[in-house]
């Protein structure tokens, strides 16, 4: 009988931009051996770098595919998704290309999917006490409010949403749909608890500081939130829009009501309502767009029934355009909401 994993394919995809001083090591320390894998390859995503990293990295034994511009991070692991489903993969980690994350961890991470059935893993980088990066108060904040922000869309609970280093299965890697250009790492949590992958997380160590330059991403951390949380909320819209919609409703019918109820309590204590009539008008006005919005999130909510049948033939188009041979026997996929996290190999 043939073994079940002998074909069985791993893409490391690691993003770049101007990562000249670590590329080609990051590239060199990727394992080529691991257990419950044939075959690994490592593409470097050089997002339109003017320095050596391209060179660098086809030196240490990588493949790179170049934006002709620096396109975004979201926009280029996109495409290396993209590119690891027309190659074949089984399985895709990525990792950043700075050494913050240890190569030599891959293992660890790509183990819940090969033993356990989960389809997607992820670092985090505050699991365990031990493990906990040296990095500025202020990002660390930073971390902890955007953890609260996604466990409270997705209603699952995970320490590190925000970390680089990440597996997936070949199934995750078709249904997964993005759209953010700034960066992928929190709308990709709403696009799969959305569609009933099962997630973890696996605490590692990792490097809280660059050893070379700023972080590209957060090195303002006003900047990032303001460029994030835009992509957060339009990924909660397009998954949740009764939630979305029906929460903003709640809020400006409320307001609405307040000016109402304030402009009553005045009346009754002195029969008059100036001087504030005008709340009146204000609060009627607010009642009324919060009733329309209402409508609105009734029509998103069937929309949104539409838009999981859309999700279902965009699945079925990207595995017969891909191809979707799997060449792996996993265990009984858990449930997306249980969590395991596995420490460090002995």
């Amino acid at each position: 009988m043939s073994n079940p994993m002998k074909a069985a394919l791993l893409i490391v995809l690691i993003p770049a931009l101007n990562e000249e001083p670590t590329i080609a090591d990051v590239v060199s320390r990727v394992p080529r051996t691991i257990d419950g894998v044939s075959r690994v390859e490592v593409i470097v995503l050089d997002d339109g770098s003017t320095d050596a990293t391209r060179e660098l990295a086809l030196g240490a034994g990588a493949q790179v595919i170049s934006n002709p511009r620096n396109l975004g991070l979201g926009t280029t692991f996109r495409n290396g998704i993209s590119a690891a489903l027309a190659r074949g993969a089984d399985f895709v980690v990525n990792l950043d290309g700075d050494g913050q994350f240890r190569p030599e961890d891959i293992p660890i991470l790509l183990a819940p999917i090969l033993t356990q059935g989960f389809g997607f893993v992820t670092c985090t980088r505050f699991g365990k006490r031990e493990y906990l990066p040296r990095m500025p108060l202020l990002k660390l904040w930073g971390n902890r409010w955007m953890c609260r922000l996604i466990n409270g869309i997705v209603g699952l609970h995970f320490t590190d949403v925000s970390c680089g280093f990440r597996a997936y299965s070949r199934e995750t890697a078709l249904k997964m749909t993005l759209f953010g250009t700034f960066t992928y790492t929190q709308e990709s949590f709403v696009d799969l608890a959305a569609k009933g992958v099962a997630m973890t997380e696996v605490p590692l160590k990792v490097r809280g500081v660059r050893e070379f330059g700023e972080s590209r991403m957060a090195s303002n951390l006003w900047r990032y939130g303001t460029r994030t949380l835009p992509i957060i909320l339009r990924a909660m819209r397009d998954v949740r829009p009764l939630g979305f919609f029906g929460s903003l409703s709640l809020l400006i019918t409320l307001l609405g009501a307040a000016n109402i109820a304030f402009v009553g309590s005045w009346w009754l204590q002195t029969g008059f309502t100036s001087p504030w009539k005008s709340l009146i008008v204000v609060g009627t006005g607010l009642i009324l767009l919060g009733v329309l919005i209402g409508v609105v999130a009734l029509l998103a909510d069937q929309l949104g029934r539409s838009r999981r049948v859309l999700d279902e033939t965009l699945l079925l188009t990207r595995k017969a355009y891909y191809g979707n041979s799997p060449t792996v026997n996993t265990k009984a996929t858990p449930s997306h909401s249980e969590k395991e996290s596995p420490g460090p190999n002995p």
